[in-house]
């Protein structure tokens, strides 16, 4: 057989090709590996992204021009980036980490971080959508003083 490549490369090549078709053959990564395949990291990264930029506006944008739809739509957006981003970092900890103290606890590592993700959303889209100033609200009221009249009735 006539060939421009030399062997090595070829049998390379065919070792490769036979690993690729081995590990296409397994059911694949379950879907509470939130840290599995490349698309997972990418994915991890530009929710990174997308919080450094979104965060900042929203908090720094006054409160009259957020009011509304908007507000809403930007909370809702930063929640599900939260929940995701949290979710996949958190898979990389349990990656990481639990197997050193027993790999028996790898799988409830994962149910138990895939929970903390669903109330993480929950919790968050609850305060975006029913408080009335939404998570902007909610943070700024951690630094806003104490009424007199709340001092009164304690």
């Amino acid at each position: 057989m006539f060939s421009l490549a030399p062997r090595k490369l070829l049998t390379r090549a065919a070792q490769q090709s036979s690993r690729r078709s081995k590990s296409t053959t397994n059911s694949g990564p379950s879907l509470l590996e939130g840290d599995a395949g490349g698309l997972a990291t990418r994915a991890h990264h530009t929710m990174t992204t997308s919080l450094a930029v979104a965060t900042p506006i929203l908090f720094l944008v006054p409160d009259s021009y957020t009011d509304g739809i908007i507000n809403k739509g930007i909370e809702l957006f930063l929640t599900v980036n939260i929940a995701g981003h949290s979710w996949v970092g958190l898979n990389y900890v349990v990656t990481d980490y639990v197997p050193k103290i027993s790999k028996a606890l790898l799988m409830p590592a994962r149910v138990a971080n895939m929970g903390i993700a669903v109330v993480t959303l929950v919790g968050l889209s609850k305060i975006a959508l029913t408080s009335p100033g939404g998570i902007k609200g909610a943070v700024k009221g951690l630094w806003n003083p104490k009424s007199k009249k709340d001092n009164l009735s304690e």
